[in-house]
């Protein structure tokens, strides 16, 4: 089972204007071949499917361990997404429909987030391509699994690298730092477990592909504080035997601060979750939304 804490992994700003083409940019991050849907998708069944998880511990609390951490990733890039659809929101009434507010909507790259999702995020690519199950690989055979992760993760440091690249407005690219950071952990972790079964030092190969992250503004409080060299158990107590893999004197990836690798008993500070508000004009929340936060605020004082 899991815990949801009411954060997010990192602390996003609020974007200035709405830029619905930034966000398509970033739905890539979200539902493209290597995006967090699709680390989501093969973590969380490799750790549902694992052979020998009692024999197999340290592999198996890795997998699970990192599996967790990307259910927040999915969170943090669908909010990142509906800030750069939505910016601030426009809490004007009375919008006169037959003056066609929303007409520049007809020549951004993924109307439908608008039109059927009022800005909100959905697993689709940058081309509105669904995200499917086809992206998922659980193989039953653990140093496959393994392989195939960190083929996975190096191909996701380099997608959000390219998706960095064409961004301006700072909450995508406060996005991608963040998980341009984190992945460069999870690759490693996942060299480091394919290290200590084989013995091929896989890690020599990092940072594959060759991102220096010391050259990305947005990635640096990430590294100053020691986030490329932790994972996290989110609270949960059943997984330290991923202390085998992730620990024993084991250091930080060449180029990055040195240290050595830990594992945090808890979640990250992360952020709190930005506040979407509604776009009246675009009958969101609804048609009359000062009778429905009344409504949630009855609810609410009730609760208490």
């Amino acid at each position: 089972m899991f815990m949801r804490l009411d954060r997010l992994q990192a602390e996003l700003p609020t974007p200035k204007r709405p830029d619905p083409n930034a966000a398509a940019a970033l739905q890539e991050l979200l539902g493209g071949k290597y995006g967090e849907m699709s680390t989501l998708g093969n973590y969380m069944f490799q750790s549902f499917n694992f052979r020998n998880k009692s024999k197999l511990r340290p592999f198996y609390s890795l997998v699970s361990s990192i599996f967790t951490e990307e259910l927040g990733h999915v969170e943090l890039v669908s909010t990142g997404v509906a800030l750069l659809n939505n910016g601030p929101g426009d809490d004007t009434e009375n919008v006169d429909v037959s003056k066609a507010p929303f007409n520049e909507m007809q020549d951004v790259r993924l109307a439908g987030a608008f039109f059927s999702q009022g800005g909100g995020a959905t697993p689709v690519n940058s081309n509105a391509q669904s995200w499917n199950a086809d992206m998922v690989t659980t193989s039953g055979n653990l140093i496959i699994d393994l392989l195939h992760n960190f083929h996975l993760e190096c191909g996701a440091r380099l997608h959000k690298l390219r998706v960095y690249e064409t961004l301006k407005d700072p909450t995508g690219r406060e996005v991608c730092g963040y998980l341009l950071v984190r992945g460069s952990v999870h690759a490693h972790a996942y060299a480091l477990a394919l290290k200590k079964l084989t013995g091929v030092e896989i890690e020599k190969m990092l940072p594959t592909p060759n991102i220096v992250l010391d050259k990305i503004p947005e990635c640096q409080k990430y590294l100053q504080e020691g986030s490329h060299r932790r994972l996290y158990t989110f609270g949960s107590p059943d997984y330290p035997e991923m202390a085998g893999v992730w620990s024993n004197d084991e250091v930080a990836l060449p180029g990055d601060p040195p240290g050595n690798l830990e594992i945090v008993d808890g979640p990250p500070e992360g952020g709190k979750i930005p506040e979407l508000d509604g776009n009246y004009g675009a009958f969101a929340p609804d048609y009359a939304p000062q009778e429905i936060f009344e409504i949630a605020s009855k609810l609410y004082q009730k609760s208490r």
